[in-house]
């Protein structure tokens, strides 16, 4: 870390990165965390999407596609990450506006094969599901093939970041709709608090990032 003025960290695991963020603490170097937090260390700013708003968004979607208290299942990402437990957060928040019976929410770690697996286990315990909402494109389109597979093709399924192969998806009709980040965003907004940060102005703790739902046009 010689020579380093600031760290700006994507973690993909926030507890794993913890303890680099406390070594540059130690080093009196400043971190700057981007999309994920970590769990331990001090940060003097996280810039990442509006995880909560955009599960949010995912549910009201929902219940304007299929109605008000809509039969759902939840596929969340993995236990702990900052970004489950708000887009979790959020999409709580839509199933009390909207009354949703929620039939089953179950970790897929944020993974297509286990969104796969883990979908076509609830499909044989809840037939009659309406909408599934999966914390991340990946699920999404795990979902979406067990679904696919029992012949399921009126349940849709909201996927979450936006992602090349979920927006395709999208696209091509078969997912019903994904809430995208816009990591472009986030990379400059960390750029800016970064050089407010080297030239010692003060910068807010928090910068929540929007997000756009994308819906086949």
């Amino acid at each position: 870390m010689r020579g380093t003025k600031l760290l700006l960290i994507n973690p993909t695991d926030s507890d794993a990165v913890g303890n680099a963020v406390k070594m540059a603490n130690q080093a009196k170097i400043p971190v700057i965390t981007l999309d994920r937090q970590a769990t331990k260390g001090d940060v003097v700013s996280h810039i990442a999407s509006d995880n909560v708003q955009g599960g949010k968004m995912a549910g009201d979607y929902i219940a304007k596609k299929v109605g008000e208290s809509a039969k759902v299942i939840e596929l969340q990402g993995i236990a702990g990450t900052s970004a489950a437990r708000e887009r979790g957060e959020g999409f709580k928040q839509a199933v009390a506006a909207h009354k949703f019976n929620v039939l089953a929410s179950q970790p897929a770690d944020f993974d297509r094969t286990k969104g796969l697996n883990v979908m076509q286990n609830l499909l044989t315990a809840h037939p009659d599901v309406q909408a599934v909402f999966a914390q991340n494109d990946e699920m999404a389109l795990g979902a979406l093939r067990a679904l696919q597979t029992a012949g399921k093709s009126d349940v849709m399924v909201v996927g979450f970041d936006g992602t090349p192969d979920g927006e395709k998806a999208v696209n091509s009709g078969k997912l019903a709709a994904t809430v995208a980040q816009l990591p472009e965003q986030i990379g400059a907004k960390g750029v800016e608090t970064a050089d407010k940060v080297l030239k010692g102005e003060k910068v807010e703790a928090n910068y929540p990032v929007e997000l756009k739902l994308v819906v086949k046009q």
